[in-house]
C-alpha cells in the first residue's frame, strides 16, 4: 500500500491500527468518532472549503500561505502534526511550498485551536525515516500488540482488538 496521511497519523497514534489499516482491514465505517469527523468536514465543505485530491492524499484547504488540516479534536496533536507535515512534503514535491495549519473543531488538551507548522529540511529527513519505518511495519507478518490504553476505547478497531 502506498503511504498516505491516514497511515502516517495511525503510525503515531497506534502501530497496530496503522498495520491493520495498511494491510486493508478497514474498520472506519463502523466508528462513531470517524462519522463525527466526516460530518465536520462536510459542514466545512458546505461553507466553501472543499477537499483537494492530489495523488493519494486529500487536502482540507489550500490557500496562498497555508495548507490547513481540520481535525475533530486535539486528542492526538502529534499524529495530526506528522500527517500535515506529510501533506506539506507531497506538495513540496509538486513545487508548492506552504506552511501548515492544524485547526481543531474541539479543544480538549491544548490551549490552542490552531497550530502552525513548517516543513524544514531537518523535519523532512525525520519524516522520511518515519515513512521507511511504516513501510517496514506494513511488510511484517506479525500484527503489533494492542496498546491497552484508554485511547483504545474510542478507536474504530476496538472490537477487533478486544472483543
Amino acid at each position: 500500500m502506498q503511504i498516505n496521511g491516514t497511515l502516517i497519523n495511525y503510525y503515531f497514534h497506534c502501530r497496530r491500527q496503522c498495520y491493520l489499516f495498511g494491510n486493508r482491514l478497514n474498520m472506519e465505517d463502523n466508528s462513531e468518532e470517524v462519522k463525527i469527523g466526516k460530518a465536520i468536514h462536510e459542514e466545512k465543505a458546505e461553507k466553501g472549503n472543499s477537499e483537494i485530491a492530489i495523488e493519494n492524499i486529500r487536502l482540507d484547504k489550500l490557500t496562498e500561505e497555508y495548507l490547513t488540516e481540520l481535525k475533530k479534536s486535539d486528542a492526538d496533536v502529534d499524529a495530526a502534526k506528522w500527517q500535515l507535515l506529510f501533506y506539506l512534503k507531497v506538495l513540496k514535491s509538486k513545487g508548492i511550498i506552504r506552511k501548515g495549519k492544524l485547526e481543531f473543531a474541539e479543544k480538549n488538551k491544548t490551549g490552542r485551536k490552531t497550530v502552525i507548522l513548517e516543513l524544514t529540511d531537518e523535519v523532512e529527513n525525520e519524516l522520511d525515516r518515519y515513512i521507511q519505518e511504516i513501510e517496514t511495519l506494513l511488510s511484517q507478518e506479525a500484527i503489533p500488540p494492542v496498546l491497552g490504553s484508554a485511547q483504545c476505547k474510542k478507536c474504530a478497531y476496538y472490537e477487533y482488538c478486544y472483543i
